[in-house]
């Protein structure tokens, strides 16, 4: 079993412990410096990752392969890359790159498993008269056409 598959495969048998919690990336650099995200339905606690580290950590055998561990949740400064993500983020606004390299703002109003809507309010001319008015915008964009999402701190 290649490294990479046996650190997934330890990463994923910790994460049973607590189903709130799911991986978002695993990177392992030439040296053997393992980075783990996470990310959780309530959140990452402190505990959630040194738990996993620990668990890690018992698992290998360093005489094996000498190597550095790092388990970090992804912030949120880091893009949203999975469907979960994006069910956790409801209700905060998001801004969406699609692959026309269009960029969007507005409020994650649902998400599923193919795609997530989002609202946002303008300022339109009247149809008749002078002035402007309000106006509620709505979208669906299906994940396959998202570039980059970020939630807008």
């Amino acid at each position: 079993m290649k490294f990479k598959d046996k650190i997934l495969k330890l990463t994923n048998e910790s994460l049973k412990e607590n189903t709130s919690l799911f991986l978002i990336d695993l990177l392992i650099s030439q040296n053997n410096v393992i980075k783990i995200y996470i990310d959780g339905d309530n959140g990452v606690k402190l505990n959630d990752c040194i738990q996993i580290s620990r668990f890690l950590e018992k698992n290998l055998n360093r005489e094996e392969d000498d190597f550095s561990l790092e388990v970090s949740s992804v912030g949120l400064d880091k893009p949203l890359v999975i469907a979960r993500q994006f069910k956790k983020n409801k209700g905060r606004v998001l801004e969406i790159e699609n692959l026309e390299g269009d960029l969007m703002k507005g409020e994650l109003t649902f998400s599923n498993d193919e795609k997530i809507g989002l609202s946002w309010k303008v300022r339109e001319p009247k149809p008749i008269g002078k002035g402007k008015i309000t106006v509620e915008k709505f979208i669906e964009i299906e994940y396959k056409n998202i570039v980059k999402a970020k939630v807008v701190i």
